[in-house]
């Protein structure tokens, strides 16, 4: 059995995955903008990534914008039949490379269509509406007009599931409320620990919760905690960190993303790593700290 294969799988909308995926966004250039500075290197991470096993990649079109998915079709097309694909709409990205919200009607149709031509599919099969009311996290406000919408391309039969990203625990009710939710993603790791109730609660009705930035960001996490840890265990922190995410729900998804072969490997062994309950007692006081430092 492979370590990816040892946190065993989470049944996604109709769909069964490995808890630990990939996540595209770092494919494309710097600030998540423009085209990788290495194609043929962007290609071997996809390739390498299905090789290990991995049957759940993360993307988006404002991504690039749009060059991650062209990179996933023209890396793994034709797709492996268990291969997952997950998407979010809801954003654009400006000549700047700034993140603009995209979710009118009209702006979710057109992006649940680039994304079906871009990665070459004839339907996706989740589709994570993103909210965007603001740039420093969820938000509340009412998500009925979009979710709405997205749900109408559901019933034309070009969206299988639905998901919702960067939204707050109202938000989540009030989208369960109008249609099925398959998952949740927002931001979330052993410093980060804002969901620990919405996870519980998710959890309870088999819903699946996936971080986003699980091991800190762009700016990976620091902290002298983690790192004693790692060196006991003899893994890296990443590695425990990611650990720590597998270990906290069994409802939680992994998507780490990275660039390189050698560290998508390292990633990987995260699934095949065990952490004592002593470890675990340890690193929750990362969270502690950061909530006091808040």
């Amino acid at each position: 059995m492979s370590a990816i294969d040892q946190v065993g799988t989470f049944q996604l909308g109709s769909r069964s995955v490995k808890r630990l995926g990939y996540g595209a966004m770092q494919l494309a250039g710097p600030n998540v903008f423009g085209p990788p500075r290495d194609h043929s290197g962007a290609l071997a991470v996809l390739r390498e990534a299905v090789a290990q096993g991995i049957n759940h990649i993360d993307t988006s079109d404002f991504y690039g914008p749009y060059l991650t998915n062209k990179l996933i079709h023209e890396a793994l097309a034709p797709y492996p039949h268990d291969l997952v694909i997950v998407t979010k709409i809801g954003a654009a990205r400006g000549a700047d490379g700034a993140w603009l919200p995209a979710s009118s009607p009209a702006q979710l149709q057109q992006a649940v269509h680039d994304n079906l031509r871009n990665l070459g599919l004839d339907v996706l099969e989740v589709v994570n509406l993103r909210i965007m009311f603001s740039t420093a996290g969820p938000a509340e406000g009412s998500i009925e007009e979009q979710l709405t919408a997205i749900a109408e391309l559901q019933s034309q039969g070009l969206v299988r599931h639905i998901g919702l990203s960067n939204v707050t625990a109202k938000q989540v009710a009030e989208g369960r409320a109008i249609t099925e939710i398959v998952g949740v993603q927002n931001h979330y790791n052993l410093a980060h620990r804002t969901d620990d109730a919405l996870i519980d609660e998710l959890a309870a009705a088999n819903i699946a919760y996936v971080p986003f930035f699980p091991l800190g960001g762009f700016s990976p996490l620091q902290s002298t905690i983690l790192s004693s840890v790692a060196q006991e265990l003899g893994a890296t922190a990443l590695q425990v960190a990611l650990a720590w995410l597998l270990q906290r729900s069994p409802n939680i998804l992994l998507i780490p993303g990275t660039s390189s072969v050698a560290h998508l490997r390292e990633n990987l062994k995260a699934a095949g790593l065990s952490l004592p309950a002593e470890a675990v007692a340890r690193l929750n006081r990362i969270g502690a700290q950061a909530n006091a430092a808040d």
